[in-house]
């Protein structure tokens, strides 16, 4: 692309990831927002619904229909679960060539079937679902470089997919004894007014949501199946935690015959020079506030009490690494963009 800037839409800016896809894109020296679409706010100026945006001259709000496609280099697709399968279809249809990253959750999944039971109904765009890359940049890099459609990851699948699967790959950790305990902020939730959400509702407290049947659950039988080689179900339970940002998730394992310091060592080397995977040295661990703001994840390994066992904590940014940052660093791949740009931010802290 030379030194051009690629042209961007986004679709379903006036949400969380929306709008950060929006912070992140506005000081990218290659990228170029041209449309903005909303459905309820089409009509307003982005700085009407996140004032924060004032200073910037972007694109008004306006419905998808008002997009031409055929003038757009890559579409952000940040939309709701279960609507961007037409969205995309119509997209396609438009501009063939265009790059789509679905931040939803409507390709991620590779088998049909799962998707159905997860979500209910069956798959609308299955011919699309079979070309999707799962845009884990950090395990399937090669696949995304060349994909047309790329599924942007869950937020808390994002979280345990990265420290499982070189372990599951490795054979180090017995698959049947996986705990994934995973908190999330508030934002994963969205922006939709809710009652549930309200700061009295949540505030100094946390709980459990979805146990025993989070959708996320396919995300993660499908990969840690993928990297084991057979069939894994790991347990795995989300709690919503009073913090805007932030997905921290404790992973309990038991070890195949090794120690605990075995499972960092195959950690360490695998994302060796990873620019957004840093492993922490052995026995300690993160905090959230260590990534907020950032696209890193940080990851930390620990030796239970008890000989065989081992304690692994992963955070991100759901927003950034769990959502958009991850979203761009899919852009940046199928454009043929340095993998980092834009994304260099360091995380806010305090």
């Amino acid at each position: 692309m030379a030194d051009a800037k690629a042209k961007i839409a986004v679709l379903g800016a006036s949400g969380y990831t929306g709008s950060e896809l929006v912070r992140l894109l506005l000081r990218h020296p290659r990228a170029e927002i041209v449309a903005l679409t909303a459905d309820r706010k089409a009509g307003q100026a982005m700085a009407d619904v996140f004032p924060q945006f004032a200073p910037f001259a972007l694109p008004r709000l306006v419905t998808i229909d008002e997009v031409d496609f055929a003038a757009v280099d890559l579409v952000f697709c940040a939309l709701p679960h279960a609507t961007t399968q037409q969205v995309v279809k119509k997209v396609f249809e438009a501009a063939p060539g265009v790059k789509v990253v679905d931040l939803s959750a409507d390709f991620r999944l590779t088998d049909p079937g799962a998707y159905e039971q997860w979500y209910g109904h069956p798959h609308q765009a299955l011919e699309l679902q079979k070309e999707a890359a799962f845009g884990l940049v950090e395990i399937y890099r090669d696949e995304i470089r060349k994909a047309r459609l790329v599924a942007n990851p869950g937020c808390h699948t994002t979280t345990a997919i990265l420290p499982m699967v070189p372990l599951l790959e490795a054979g180090a950790v017995e698959p049947e004894s996986i705990v994934v305990d995973s908190k999330t902020g508030m934002s994963g939730a969205g922006r939709s007014a809710k009652e549930a959400m309200l700061f009295s509702e949540v505030s100094e407290g946390i709980n459990a949501y979805a146990v025993g049947s989070h959708r996320h659950m396919g995300e993660l039988d499908q990969e840690y199946s993928k990297a084991a080689g057979r069939p894994v179900t790991p347990m795995f339970v989300p709690h919503l935690s009073p913090m805007n940002r932030g997905i921290y998730a404790t992973i309990y394992v038991r070890t195949a015959g090794g120690k605990a310091e075995d499972l960092h060592a195959i950690l360490a080397d695998y994302y060796r020079g990873e620019p957004f995977v840093h492993v922490m040295p052995f026995g300690t661990v993160p905090h959230s506030r260590h990534v907020r703001g950032s696209n890193m994840v940080f990851i930390g390994v620990v030796a239970d009490r008890v000989p065989g066992r081992a304690i692994i904590v992963s955070t991100l940014d759901n927003l950034v690494k769990g959502a958009s940052g991850q979203a761009v660093q899919n852009m940046n791949l199928v454009l043929g963009l340095p993998e980092t740009m834009g994304l260099e931010q360091i995380a806010l802290m305090p």
